[in-house]
This record gives structure tokens, sequence and C-alpha cells, in this order.
């Protein structure tokens, strides 16, 4: 899987958890069902990731750097297990 790839996916919870809470939160102002694709809840999903987009690509980019260091870690022992 590539970089961005990795990225996408540490973000796509978020971003359904967002979808899913403004979708609720909306049914409760309105006091009735509100489909996750009302023009309303969309619009709200869209500010929402504006103002907090930065931080959760920078959180999914430290989660998949801090992996790829771990499975190097793994290698790099494994390859000193082997030598030694």
């Amino acid at each position: 899987m590539n970089e961005f790839d990795c990225i996408l996916s540490h973000q796509l919870p978020v971003i359904e958890k967002i979808i899913q809470d403004e979708t609720w939160l909306e049914g409760e102002r309105r006091g009735c069902f509100v489909p996750s694709s009302d023009k309303v809840v969309r619009a709200n999903v869209c500010l929402v990731i504006l103002r907090v987009g930065a931080e959760v690509r920078e959180e999914a980019m430290r989660k998949v750097a801090e992996a790829r260091r771990a499975e190097a870690s793994a290698a790099m022992d494994s390859l000193q297990d082997c030598a030694a």
C-alpha cells in the first residue's frame, strides 16, 4: 500500500465519525430523521473537516511514520538475529 493510501485509510474512520455526528446533530435540531446526504449535513461536515482536517492528516501521517519505523526496527532486529 502506498503512503497516500495508508494516510487516507487512517483518516476515513475520523471522517465517517464526523458524518455520523453531524447527521445525528442535525436530526436533533430538526426533531426528525435526517439522512447523511442532506445538504445541511454535508455543509456542516465540510466546515468541520476544514476546521480539523490538518490535525487529522498530521495525526495519520504520524501513525504511518511510527508504523514504518517499527517495521524497520523489527527487520533490523531480525537481520541481527540471523547474523549472530
